[in-house]
């Protein structure tokens, strides 16, 4: 594995539990780069129904993990959704089927998510959804994973003539039966090394922490709102542990081909309007942040939650945005594919995963 984010070690992890070994090489500290932060939002909902069954069975695998090393890894308390996007997903959600979603109107709204404005419409439920605890899963990860990381940057990664896979870092030369990359940003550029070109828009957004006013409810669900009712339409938002804080951010970003921003003055804009948005829209937070989280984002052409792997020689690069919820199943299907048993046709990049007008593929 080239990686130490959530993607990474859960595919290594998928790996030993196949009998195989595992090498995982990261240049920083692990788990503190695209996957860094105190939470994220598992949610079912997504506009391609295929992501919604690859969302069923990580959540499956998030619970698995969670009574293996005995932390709680997904809240209990929901995601609610609200506007017209929730409206569109709650359909491919029921279409699914085997999941529990349901309209909810403003007073189980309010019960759900205290913090929140006063908001007259319905909103959609996933009640299996919830807050990722994320540095409790990378902590959880890394420590079944004795051994086997290597603090070092990766220069390349190429096939050799017999079959394996070379890579060359900074303090090492070694080859591998197969490789697996998923290094964020990372991925494009040692991609291109074996004549790839990934699609990938590169580009960097913010989220903001407040704390919770008052005593921290004993629920408090993730948010997305897409309604515009509080002056916004791409917003996300979730609770910390504790429920003591609550993080917020929205869907834009700002470009960053080559890793450089076209315009470093609207990243601050975009936590201006975050800031906004809670002084408007979540009035039971105090709208100062006390905590901020930078952070990559490397999107695929045909979707914002797009995913797909290009597998050549021994080689598979994991490309996407929007993964950490998908990463146990994910990192069982690169496990799969990286010992031999193939890679899942949806995740190939002619599937174009997350794209809801994609047709399935037949192979």
């Amino acid at each position: 594995m080239i990686g130490a984010g959530i993607v990474g070690l859960a595919t290594a992890v998928a790996l030993k539990e196949r009998g195989a070994s595992a090498t995982v090489y990261e240049r920083g500290v692990p788990g503190q780069g695209q996957s860094g932060g105190q939470s994220r939002i598992f949610r079912h909902a997504h506009d391609d129904p295929r992501l919604v069954a690859l969302a069923k069975s990580s959540r499956l695998i998030w619970d698995e993990w969670a009574d293996r090393f005995g932390v709680e890894l997904v809240s209990e308390d929901g995601v609610v959704a609200m506007g017209p996007t929730a409206e569109r997903r709650l359909e491919v959600l029921q279409e699914v089927g085997g999941l529990a979603v349901r309209r909810i109107d403003a007073g189980e709204l309010r019960e759900r998510l205290p913090i929140l404005g006063d908001f007259d419409g319905d909103a959609v439920l996933d009640e299996r959804g919830g807050s990722i605890r994320t540095t409790a899963a990378i902590s959880a990860l890394a420590a079944a994973l004795p051994g086997e990381l290597v603090a070092d940057e990766v220069l390349l990664v190429r096939p050799t003539p017999v079959g394996a896979v070379e890579v060359r870092a900074g303090g090492v030369t070694a080859e591998h039966d197969s490789v697996v990359v998923c290094a964020g940003r990372g991925t494009a550029s040692l991609a291109r090394g074996v004549g790839l070109a990934l699609p990938v828009r590169t580009g960097a957004h913010v989220r903001l922490t407040y704390d919770v006013r008052g005593e921290p409810p004993p629920m408090l669900a993730c948010l997305q709102d897409g309604s515009g009712t509080f002056g916004e339409t791409g917003i996300y938002a979730v609770a910390e542990p504790g429920n003591g804080r609550y993080a917020v951010g929205l869907s834009d970003y700002v470009d960053a081909p080559d890793g450089g921003l076209l315009d470093p003055a609207a990243l601050a804009q975009l936590a201006e309007r975050a800031t906004a948005y809670v002084e408007r829209g979540l009035p039971g937070l105090v709208p100062e942040p006390v905590d901020v989280r930078h952070c990559w984002v490397t999107e695929l052409p045909w979707g914002s939650d797009g995913v797909a792997v290009w597998a050549v020689d021994g080689m598979y690069f994991v490309a996407g945005h929007n993964l950490y919820k998908h990463a146990p199943a994910l990192g069982r299907a690169l496990a799969a594919a990286a010992t031999g048993d193939g890679l899942l046709d949806e995740l190939r990049p002619d599937a174009q995963l997350g794209n809801a007008t994609a047709r399935p593929m037949h192979r």
